[in-house]
């Protein structure tokens, strides 16, 4: 589940693996904003990506899957916004800035082994450009998830107050929270929680 191997066999078949839709708090949080440069880390198949370019965003979308990322530019092709967006294959785990900026930076239910996500954090907070917003988005440890994940799957999940030490001291944290979400299983609604850190860099 941690490696590219992994997801490329999951996006090697012909079925859609996700729904397009964009994420709650992806829309929750960028809504209110005026439209900018965005990277999403972790896109899958690109549904936050349409979604932003739509929304005036142009957007890069980065993932370490290469099967992910060209069904992700086919989504977008056939969305009409081919145009407004750009691929990066990389490991979020060893991602580097590397002078790049955005005005904002999000990533969504991406969950590396051994608390990870600390460091995945710090890494892309250095791609937020000064004023520019940070969002961080993962699955809180719920029972609603323990059926069918591995002891390694649920150790990766995280509450948000655990990113804040990834953080660098030039971020001023606008919300770190555990946000409920119903989502369906299996043909049966259950609740969960959306760790949510959303974090600003100050101008």
């Amino acid at each position: 589940m941690f490696e590219p191997p992994s997801w490329d066999e999951r996006y090697s078949g012909e079925e859609t693996v996700w729904s397009g839709k964009p994420n709650a708090q992806l829309v929750a949080e960028v809504s209110v904003l005026t439209p900018g440069t965005a990277l999403d880390v972790g896109c899958g198949e690109g549904g936050d990506v349409i979604w932003l370019a739509s929304q005036g965003w142009k957007v890069t979308g980065a993932d370490f899957s290469a099967n992910g990322l060209a069904r992700a530019a086919r989504h977008a092709k056939d969305a009409g916004v081919a145009d407004k967006v750009d691929w990066w294959q990389v490991d979020a785990r060893s991602f580097a800035a590397d002078g790049r900026a955005y005005d904002l930076v999000s990533t969504h239910f991406l969950h590396p082994p051994n608390g990870g996500m600390v460091e995945v954090v710090a890494r892309l907070a250095e791609a937020v450009a000064p004023g520019g917003r940070l969002l961080v988005v993962g699955h809180a440890p719920s029972e609603a998830f323990f059926t069918h994940l591995s002891p390694n799957q649920r150790r990766a999940m995280f509450v948000a107050e655990d990113l804040l030490p990834g953080l660098p001291s030039d971020f001023e944290v606008l919300a770190v929270e555990q946000r409920p979400r119903a989502m369906v299983r299996e043909g049966v609604e259950v609740s969960v929680h959306d760790s949510t850190l959303v974090a600003r860099r100050t101008p």
